[in-house]
């Protein structure tokens, strides 16, 4: 679904640690409604801030709000920014690139290759 990029230090006006990843969108379909569910239910069972950035927009948008989601249309070649700030935000960071990298759970995920290192 993805491919991964090397981890960025991201500046976020929250206190505490902060983690951080670049990954780019190669599924079919993008971040579609099942997908994007279960990426923010997985967000917001961190007590960290998580936001997101598509395409080097500029625009942060909270990871945890399935309308700002689902408003990105986040398709496929889409460059998706992720950090995270505060505490278990390297866990955060982690367990979303798994999340990626098991193609949100669908069957089949491990005979294809959506997640490639940069």
């Amino acid at each position: 679904m993805t491919e991964k990029r090397p981890s960025l230090q991201a500046e976020v006006s929250s206190p505490g640690p902060a983690a951080s990843v670049e990954l780019l969108i190669t599924h079919g379909v993008g971040l579609h409604a099942r997908p994007s569910v279960l990426f923010t239910r997985l967000a917001k069972s961190f007590p960290c801030t998580i936001e997101i950035e598509v395409n080097r927009s500029g625009q942060w948008l909270n990871a945890k709000s399935i309308v700002k989601v689902m408003g990105a249309r986040i398709r496929k070649g889409s460059t998706l920014r992720i950090r995270a700030q505060g505490l278990k935000a390297q866990e955060a960071i982690e367990g979303i690139e798994a999340l990626f990298a098991s193609d949100f759970g669908e069957p089949g995920a491990d005979e294809r290759s959506h997640v490639r290192g940069a």
